[in-house]
């Protein structure tokens, strides 16, 4: 778009506070942004004083502008999270979106509640405590929970169900509500020891923990007083190990750090005065957004991102203050209905919160720059190995699962520059082959897979790398000589050797016939062992997922003509499938709302 078809543009622009979209020649979203005054803001983008690599890069590919005008700027900060949320244009920063953040729930509406790990929305009865950065600082907890208080992990079905205890009672890990080895009292007791030491009041419990240990060792039950001392002991050694914040804080720490065009946001979680863990996010910069911009696009895109988030703490401590800061503390206010406030300054123990997660971010990311400089190096082995002019810059990898034949699927990964590029991983269901075909089934998939990229629904990656041997490699050559792209891409298949044991691996070329063996400290077999073995990770789950449903899918459901009430009609007539099966035709037609013909068609495809 011209600069002077822009400046003609912002002259009909209001000076009210809104949402700019730009967008490129293909009608797509390349940047969405949000501005207190749209004209002044809009106009910024073509001024003489914008030296901006990336506003100059931006402006380039700017086929037309679309604003939406709002009450308020607050209302603008909103919207403009959501259509980043939804567009994840070019030109913006975007952050991964994580799952939803783990809790202990510990239910309150049983006699003897259940302590068990969480995700999702918190509409049942009970309390639920955290959020945990991630499901493995949950689970620690809840383990270290277990050892200490004993309470059931189980659902409600098991625990009625019990005749005598499960194999936790034998490792210590739950004292057998469900056969009455302890008493509602008794447990109710270490209900609450166990809600005092996830709130991180653990001086509190381990108080409560010493009478009963003095009052067993006066009463000569040594036992019993060694069980309380253990008890003790594990508790202190665990708040050793723990960052305590002295004044019970809720409150959230971020920090950034920025290098050779990424970027690293670091989370640390603080609940009850404890640290409940960490986060690291990584990003690769658009055009080298200074610290405090990438701060700004993280907090929004990180508490804004989902309107149903509670978990907001009144105190919120950065390493860079956000550009936004001020708004965003108040539309935070607003959604929330509480006080909260976004700091930088940081003194004594939160001092030390800020500087321990700039510390850590800093680790986190020169530690992932340096597997992406191992990563290059196993690229460029690969490219000289193929004697390629050019580097290697995608590869997608292909191999083939199925049990006995069945339920075949086929699976696509891609690597790039900077690794697994998962948004580009695809599966193929295979029909209509040879049972356990292996060739035939890559060949569908190589076919199915390649013309929809010759319409240009995709991209052709540099090198093709199939999970298989000669056979593969002959047969995915035909394919590719069929769809003209046998001159384009290089082919190499990645053979196990006859023991099937990592490292005695041998590749084929792609003339199907040159076989070559790599030393087992090879860097690019390393790299061709990863692509390799994520292929079949995916496939393999592809596969379990498809004889799942397969398993779980009624032969009714095939049939056109057997809707949802009318499967239901026959499964209540016949007492099930097989009744229906060892039924006659004159017994399906008395079914009401079935018709001869209807009947005949369920006749033939049960019996056949």
């Amino acid at each position: 778009m011209d600069n002077k078809i822009i400046k003609n543009y912002i002259k009909t622009l209001t000076s009210q506070p809104g949402v700019y979209r730009m967008i490129d020649d293909n009608g797509k979203i390349i940047y969405v942004g949000k501005a207190k005054n749209l004209k002044s803001r809009v106009g910024s983008y073509v001024s003489k004083s914008q030296e901006s690599a990336k506003t100059r890069a931006l402006v380039r590919n700017i086929a037309s502008i679309e604003v939406t005008i709002t009450d308020t700027e607050a209302d603008a900060l909103l919207l403009e999270s959501n259509l980043i949320k939804e567009f994840k244009p070019r030109y913006n920063v975007v952050f991964r979106d994580d799952k939803s953040y783990p809790f202990l729930h510990l239910s309150t509406d049983k006699n003897f509640p259940r302590l068990s790990f969480y995700r999702g929305a918190r509409k049942g009865k009970g309390k639920y405590f955290g959020p945990y950065p991630n499901a493995g600082a949950c689970r620690r907890t809840l383990n270290l929970v277990q050892k200490l208080f004993k309470l059931r992990q189980c659902d409600d079905s098991f625990f009625k169900n019990r005749s005598r205890p499960c194999l936790q009672y034998q490792i210590k890990r739950c004292s057998a509500p469900c056969v009455d080895y302890i008493s509602i009292k008794d447990y109710e007791k270490d209900i609450v020891l166990t809600k005092l030491f996830l709130e991180g009041k653990n001086e509190k419990v381990i108080h409560a923990l010493n009478e009963p240990m003095l009052e067993a060792s006066a009463n000569l039950e040594f036992e019993k007083a060694v069980y309380y001392r253990d008890q003790i002991a594990t508790l202190r050694q665990f708040s050793e190990s723990q960052h305590i914040v002295s004044d019970n804080g809720e409150t959230d720490v971020i920090a950034c750090y920025k290098q050779a065009g990424q970027a690293c946001l670091q989370v640390f979680i603080i609940r009850g005065g404890r640290n409940l863990g960490n986060k690291c996010y990584f990003q690769t910069l658009k055009m080298q957004e200074p610290p405090e911009e990438i701060m700004n696009i993280f907090m929004k895109q990180y508490y804004l991102g989902d309107p149903k988030n509670t978990d907001i703490p009144p105190n919120i401590y950065v390493s860079h203050k956000p550009a936004d800061s001020t708004l965003l503390e108040n539309v935070l206010i607003r959604r929330q209905g509480k006080k909260i406030r976004i700091k930088t300054q940081a003194r004594g123990e939160k001092g030390k919160l800020v500087r321990m997660a700039k510390d850590n971010a800093s680790m986190a990311l020169k530690q992932r720059l340096s597997q992406n400089l191992r990563y290059q190096e196993r690229l460029e082995s690969l490219r000289e190995f193929l004697d390629r002019d050019e580097s290697i810059s995608r590869i997608e990898c292909f191999d083939i699962s199925h049990l006995s034949g069945t339920n075949t699927v086929g699976s696509c990964v891609v690597f790039g520059n900077g690794g697994a590029i998962k948004s580009d991983y695809r599966r193929y269901n295979i029909q209509g082959i040879q049972a356990a075909d292996d060739y035939q089934a890559m060949a569908q998939v190589i076919s199915r897979h390649y013309t929809h990229i010759k319409k240009g629904e995709g991209k052709i990656p540099d090198l093709i790398l199939l999970d298989g041997g000669k056979g593969q490699v002959s047969t995915v050559n035909e394919t590719l000589k069929e769809l003209q792209l046998d001159d384009s891409v290089s082919l190499l298949g990645i053979a196990k050797g006859p023991t099937r044991k990592a490292g005695r691996e041998t590749l084929v070329l792609s003339d199907g016939k040159k076989v070559i063996r790599l030393q087992e400290e090879s860097v690019m077999l390393h790299l061709l062992q990863e692509i390799r073995d994520e292929a079949h990770r995916f496939a393999i789950t592809g596969h379990k997922q498809r004889r799942k449903k397969t398993i779980t899918q009624s032969p009714l459901e095939e049939i056109e003509g057997i809707g949802q009430k009318r499967r239901q009609q026959l499964i209540l007539h016949f007492g099930g499938i097989q009744g229906i099966k060892n039924s006659g035709l004159d017994d399906l037609i008395r079914v009401p709302g079935i018709s001869r013909q209807l009947a005949l068609k369920i006749y033939e495809t049960l019996h056949n």
